[in-house]
């Protein structure tokens, strides 16, 4: 890990986690943190490892996963830029619960406790504000358990193509989307099988809905596909 640049308080502020604070306190948070690198396939930490801090990534995708006797993973969270995890672990003081790897070349920013920890023994507001941004990220996580536990596997899929539609498509004309990683560890963070995954794909393609090739896949109109979702 190196030191930064000085464009990191934008980038924290930005956050979720920290849209509540004021500019010294994201500042002050700033002051703390540290770059890390990794390669694709490289893990950033293994289950069982101590949280002595938590992560923003700036760029890539990381995995979050659950390891399994039997060789197989969990896909718990696809992570991508401008979004953060293993904070709830590391105010708990556990070690996490999952596994992290690098998807893609990624870099990260590490925000280390003691930081934090001195910032709310300090200031009684930013302990206010950073409880506001850990209920907003629960709210998300609470969505995202609903989602794929209770819709349909082609719910499931339709929605989780729909989030990674640009937003300025007009709903119109056909949308190419690269998968951001493989269909197999897609289908683990749908909560679905790779054969499933796969069946869904071909009956959407076949009701002309979408076209796969490889990793692309063409959303022939978004508002047909949103209107089968409901």
């Amino acid at each position: 890990m190196k030191n930064i640049p000085s464009d990191i308080p934008g980038t924290l502020g930005r956050l979720p986690l920290f849209q509540e604070l004021a500019s010294e306190q994201i500042a002050a948070v700033a002051a703390g943190v540290r770059e890390k690198r990794l390669g694709r396939g490289e893990m950033l930490f293994q289950k069982g490892d101590p949280a002595r801090g938590f992560f923003v990534i700036l760029n890539g995708q990381i995995k979050l996963a659950f390891p399994s006797a039997q060789g197989n993973e969990k896909v718990v969270e696809i992570l991508g830029p401008r979004q953060s995890f293993g904070e709830a672990v590391m105010f708990m003081d556990r070690p996490y619960p999952v596994f992290a790897e690098a998807l893609t070349e990624a870099t990260l920013l590490f925000i280390d406790q003691t930081v934090v920890y001195d910032l709310l023994k300090r200031d009684a507001s930013f302990a206010r504000k950073l409880l506001a941004g850990l209920s907003r990220r629960l709210h998300g996580l609470v969505h995202d358990v609903e989602s794929y536990s209770l819709r349909s596997s082609v719910q499931r899929v339709i929605g989780y193509l729909l989030q990674h539609c640009p937003e300025d498509t007009g709903g119109k004309g056909v949308v190419e989307l690269t998968l951001p990683t493989s269909k197999q560890v897609i289908a683990s963070r749908l909560n679905l099988t790779p054969e499933t995954l796969s069946r869904v794909f071909h009956d959407l393609t076949e009701r002309g809905l979408i076209q796969v090739s490889g990793k692309v896949v063409s959303i022939v109109n978004v508002n047909s596909l949103r209107e089968f979702d409901l």
